[in-house]
């Protein structure tokens, strides 16, 4: 069982090319932040990632909730948990 409530990371996001912040609770789930900000971009956030497109040269666009950055991390989070208690830590 693991012994923490909540624990969150920040990573570069090439999807968006920015920091976000992952989310994982104990129970499981998991969230990104920067969805509320990039998942359904106002028009202020379209014009800054199309301007981030013409910069680097491709196409930006959120994965959504279930983005493979956020499960990886959730997933691996739970490994380690695992492994730890099979450890007997």
């Amino acid at each position: 069982m693991v012994d923490w409530q909540v624990t969150a990371t920040t990573i570069y996001c090439d999807a968006v090319d920015d920091e976000v912040t992952l989310l994982v609770n104990k129970d499981g789930s998991a969230q990104c932040i920067a969805y509320q900000r990039y998942g359904e971009p106002d028009k202020e956030v379209v014009k800054l990632m199309r301007k981030k497109e013409g910069r680097l040269k491709r196409h930006l666009a959120c994965e959504g909730p279930e983005c493979y950055r956020l499960t990886q991390y959730r997933d691996r989070l739970f490994a380690e948990e695992a492994k730890r208690e099979t450890k007997g830590e």
